[in-house]
């Protein structure tokens, strides 16, 4: 029996070691480009390691654009956006979940249906809806429109779904002990449904963090630029720097890894909790 479980295991840790280095070969050549002279990258056979790491193209990213302009509108456009929705979503789904008011199910598939309108099915009558608030070319079409649309909309959906699996004898107990419906969801639930709130951070985070079409047309001025915007300015007719490129890259992609390395746990709990898997 030892020794079927011992090549069970074996078995299993190989299949792991396969997917995990198909997964993570793409990062792996992305850093690796990064550190190499242009007439390395398309060397055949392909050189893994550069000969002589360059790490001037890391600091090219910041002399030849405003990358650290980008970044700070992409990073703090993300953060306000992961806040604010994770901040609704628990407010929504507390109540569709623990509290009681007539078509509550019929208003939350209501509010599921939104989920199914593709983002560019409301982008005209959004901008124009913008436009005429005078929001063109601001960052309030980034982050307002995304806590209240479909993001939020899936961020209510899994907090619900998380909460509707705790006993009811807790708000019972609360209320017994004189706990209004707001203390109940500060105190009790909302550090309970921290698990969701991660799986809903970091979905949140990853879609603000990498959209394109929404910045593409909102914004003119350059100075207000989002990192996928940027990126896509080292695209040009004339050729692709790629070092610069996969550098710029590189950087961007830094922001994620954190977020989802001090999440990972929560975010797997959350993932197995609400039914998402």
């Amino acid at each position: 029996m030892n020794n079927k479980k011992i090549t069970s295991n074996l078995a299993s840790y190989l299949v792991l070691t396969i997917v995990s280095s198909i997964v993570l070969f793409p990062f792996f050549w992305m850093v690796s480009t990064s550190l190499k002279t242009e007439s390395e990258v398309f060397l055949f056979p392909p050189q893994w390691i550069p000969a002589a790491w360059e790490w001037i193209n890391y600091i090219r990213v910041f002399t030849e654009m405003p990358f650290h302009l980008y970044f700070f509108n992409s990073m703090y456009i993300a953060v306000l956006v992961t806040a604010g929705t994770c901040f609704l979503s628990a407010l929504a789904g507390y109540a569709f979940a623990r509290l009681h008011f007539p078509f509550k199910n019929a208003i939350f598939l209501f509010l599921l249906s939104g989920m199914m309108i593709p983002t560019e099915v409301t982008a005209i009558p959004l901008f124009n809806w913008m436009s005429n608030l005078g929001f063109i070319d601001t960052h309030i079409p980034l982050i307002l429109p995304p806590m209240l649309g479909s993001g939020g909309m899936f961020g209510v959906f899994l907090v619900r779904q998380f909460l509707i699996t705790v006993p009811i004898e807790l708000d019972e107990a609360a209320k017994m002990d004189g706990c209004s419906p707001w203390r109940t969801f500060r105190s009790i639930m909302l550090p309970i449904a921290t698990p969701a709130l991660a799986t809903v951070s970091i979905f949140t985070f990853m879609n603000s963090w990498n959209e394109f079409f929404e910045p593409l047309i909102y914004l003119n001025t350059k100075e207000l630029f989002t990192l996928p915007i940027g990126l896509s300015m080292l695209t040009t007719d004339a050729g692709v720097d790629w070092p610069l490129l996969l550098a710029a890259s590189t950087i961007a992609t830094v922001p994620i890894l954190v977020v989802f390395f001090l999440a990972q746990n929560k975010f797997i709990e959350g993932i197995a909790n609400t039914g998402l898997k």
